[in-house]
């Protein structure tokens, strides 16, 4: 079995090509094809990847068969989709999930949201049942690196994001340059947060930290009232018909939901008609929460996930070298972990057709002498004998493995023993409690 992926990001595509390749991958999960083991889809406001395995001959299989899910469940063309995919394989995967967990192949280096993106994605397919113990090994270590960069590096303590870029811009399209200015703009704004989810959460603790007085939280789906109150419950939420009020009165309204709607210049008008004073958009719906046409309406300022791309500060090259050593080392772990997993099933094959052979000659024993005592402790003894006989060889395989040399260890083995090492099967995850947050801007319903 081997771990591959399929990766579509910032680096290579528009945002709203890889918004309608998120619309398609998160059908994979609930739809997985027979050809891959195992997948685990990783959806953010930037990027789409499919972590998968499959059997070492399967891989071109698993592949195509997983970019056409993709493209029936977007309904784009399978060649436009296979196009749009990077492949990676085993070795290069692992490093890239590790970079990316990091914050290191963000928009905003060093950004915090990824690594808990990363977590929830890893949750969600351990529920579907998709997440085989590979790929549960290679998210876990690549949560663990991440949690060790922003532990021990200075990325950790810069707090960027994609959401404080986009209120960065926000305050810079006011105009505000003092810290005062900024903390009296927030503390009298009127602000619309729409969507609850991970991003939603991250906007209103922005909001907060910044002195922000006055928050509507709206949600379509109902949650609004228990995301308030999970968050200390001083913002207000907001449905009905309340929404819309608040529509036409806020200064600032942030779209995190990435819902089907989509608030459109005319709708937009209508509502803001009875005022004159301006009103910022900011969209960080990866399936836009506003059409961008909205930014020709009279008094509109509109700033999206394209906007925070380009304006995302570059960090500080220390910091940025430190995590990438870090990383480094993490991956060469990794790998070490894996090679010397892999001699399992040759120590494995080694002793099956040791204790096979000690089973025959106590089948003779026993026939020769009948069922007594003395056999049993004979069988006993030699089994001991097996053990202490296999410790060595069981090093070696796991040494060798290590080394890149396990195929030497298997080629002696059917050289000299007649032993065939079996591919091995994927082990299923056992799956967990926790749920993902809904409404989140990162999946193909969000940024």
């Amino acid at each position: 079995m081997t771990v591959f992926s399929l990766v579509a990001s910032h680096h290579d595509l528009s945002l709203d090509a890889v918004a309608r390749l998120s619309a398609g991958a998160s059908g994979v999960g609930s739809a997985l094809p027979s050809e891959a083991a195992g997948a685990v889809v990783l959806a953010t406001c930037n990027r789409v990847e499919i972590y998968a395995e499959a059997a070492e001959g399967q891989v071109a299989q698993a592949r195509q068969a997983l970019t056409a899910a993709v493209a029936a469940a977007a309904g784009l063309p399978g060649a436009e989709v296979a196009d749009a995919f990077r492949i990676l394989d085993a070795e290069t995967t692992a490093r890239h999930l590790f970079e990316v967990g990091a914050g290191l192949d963000s928009a905003v280096v060093g950004e915090r949201e990824i690594a808990g993106q990363v977590r929830r994605a890893l949750v969600e397919a351990r529920e579907r049942g998709t997440a085989t113990g590979a790929l549960v090994r290679l998210f876990e270590s690549a949560s663990r690196t991440a949690k060790d960069v922003g532990a021990r590096t200075a990325l950790g303590a810069t707090g960027r994001s994609v959401v404080s870029v986009a209120l960065d811009l926000a305050e810079e399209l006011r105009g505000l340059v003092t810290t005062a200015e900024r903390r009296r703009f927030w503390a009298g704004a009127s602000v619309l947060l729409i969507g609850t989810g991970s991003y939603a959460g991250t906007t209103l603790a922005q909001l907060s930290d910044r002195g922000a007085g006055t928050v509507g939280v709206h949600s379509a789906s109902g949650r609004a009232a228990r995301f308030v109150a999970d968050r200390g419950g001083w913002a207000l939420p907001l449905d009905g018909t309340d929404v819309e009020g608040a529509v036409a009165e806020a200064d600032v309204i942030i779209g995190c939901s990435g819902g089907e709607r989509q608030v459109g210049p005319q709708a937009l008008a209508v509502l803001r008609s009875g005022t004159d004073r301006p009103v910022t958009l900011v969209d960080l719906a990866l399936s836009r929460d506003f059409d961008p046409a909205v930014a020709d309406v009279p008094g509109v300022d509109l700033l999206t996930l394209e906007s925070v791309r380009l304006a995302a500060p570059d960090q500080a090259r220390a910091a940025v070298v430190e995590a990438r050593r870090l990383v480094d080392a993490a991956v060469a772990d990794y790998a070490e972990a894996q090679r010397g997993r892999s001699a399992d099933e040759a120590v494995k094959a080694l002793r099956r057709h040791t204790l096979r052979t000690l089973d025959r000659e106590m089948e003779r024993v026993r026939a020769r002498h009948g069922c007594t005592a003395a056999a049993d402790e004979v069988q006993f003894a030699l089994r001991r004998m097996v053990n202490q006989f296999l410790h060595a060889p069981s090093v070696r395989a796991r040494e060798l493995a290590a080394e890149g040399r396990l195929e030497e260890y298997e080629r002696a083995l059917e050289v000299l023993f007649d032993i065939t090492v079996p591919q091995t099967a994927p082990a299923p995850a056992s799956a967990c409690p926790v749920r993902p947050d809904e409404d989140d801007a990162p999946t193909s319903r969000t940024a």
